[in-house]
């Protein structure tokens, strides 16, 4: 087994089992537990008496929250990554096969070469309500469904529409309520919160989404947020050949959020010079604009959560 300074575990998640390989090397201990609420304080407390250097788990849709969570209450360094990157780290070493005992050492590896860095208890936290704003979008778009369905519904169908729609907005608000109370429970939420809320055309839901689904900005560059998020020009050049730069990537979750917010915040020329500089450029279409200015808000955003400091017209309209 690798020395306490320098060992790295990946944990495969399945439904019923936990495949953990102690190691990067391919020598290493490999054990299967069962996925069971003793069998996950078993690992924990084993895991909090080796010390280990960083622990890699994939995002399984939420398969996994149960260990990470225990993980984290532990304090053992532990990170949650997206299953491309690590697939990424496959292709690249030519491997092919895919295996639970093959993905647990393969998480190792890649903890032990690309070190991403490990979560926080408060992470959790902020999980458990990016699920509250999951959940409350999924009920919105069965409201839309079932609204579009009771226009063109047969008479004798339109009263069981009607309730299901009645019902949908009582949950619509139980989930808010629970949101709110959920976010004023969190000091750090709600001190971010409350930062972000006082940017003109910021409401208080599209604060909370950026706040929990780009939980780096603050502690990032403007170019590293601009890349997190997907708004980052990328040029497109081979030899004599130079195409217009593109975006690519990110976080679409967070994109479309920062959208619809550039274009309240437009209204309210908050980022209106960025966008009428790009839009005065020849040849240059709107949505090329609507991007320069979401970088620009991103940029805001950073400068305000990094400062501490609530928005500033004299200040941050003109944020590096």
């Amino acid at each position: 087994m690798a020395s306490r300074e320098s060992l790295f575990i990946g944990i495969d998640v399945s439904k019923q089992t936990l495949d953990v390989a102690f190691g990067a090397d391919p020598h290493a201990p490999r054990e299967t537990i069962p996925y069971t609420n003793e069998g996950v304080q078993l690992l924990v407390t084993r895991l909090q008496r080796l010390q280990p250097t960083l622990i890699v788990l994939e995002a399984t849709g939420g398969l996994e929250r149960m260990v990470f969570a225990q993980l984290l209450q532990a304090g053992v360094p532990t990170a949650r990554v997206q299953p491309r990157r690590v697939r990424a780290l496959a292709h690249a070493e030519g491997r092919q096969a895919k295996t639970d005992r093959l993905d647990a050492r393969l998480l190792a590896r890649f903890a032990e070469r690309v070190r991403p860095p490990h979560h926080q208890a408060t992470d959790e936290q902020r999980a458990s309500l990016r699920d509250l704003l999951v959940r409350r979008e999924q009920v919105i778009q069965m409201r839309t469904a079932e609204i579009n369905r009771l226009t063109a519904a047969a008479p004798n169908l339109r009263p069981g529409i009607q309730q299901h729609i009645d019902w949908l907005d009582q949950e619509i608000r139980a989930l808010e309520q629970e949101r709110d109370n959920e976010a004023e429970r969190t000091d750090e939420v709600r001190r971010k919160r409350e930062l972000r809320d006082s940017v003109p055309g910021i409401g208080a839901i599209t604060a909370l989404n950026l706040l929990l689904r780009l939980p780096e900005l603050g502690t990032i560059n403007r170019k590293e947020a601009a890349a997190f998020v997907g708004v980052a020009p990328y040029a497109n050049q081979s030899g004599a050949q130079h195409k217009p730069r593109h975006i690519s990537g990110g976080r679409r979750d967070v994109r479309s959020v920062l959208y619809m917010a550039t274009l309240a915040a437009t209204r309210r020329r908050l980022v209106r010079r960025a966008f009428d500089q790009r839009l005065c450029q020849a040849g240059k279409p709107r949505k090329v604009a609507i991007v320069a200015a979401m970088r620009k808000l991103l940029t805001i955003l950073g400068a305000i959560l990094r400062q501490q400091k609530p928005w500033d017209p004299a200040v941050h309209t003109s944020a590096p």
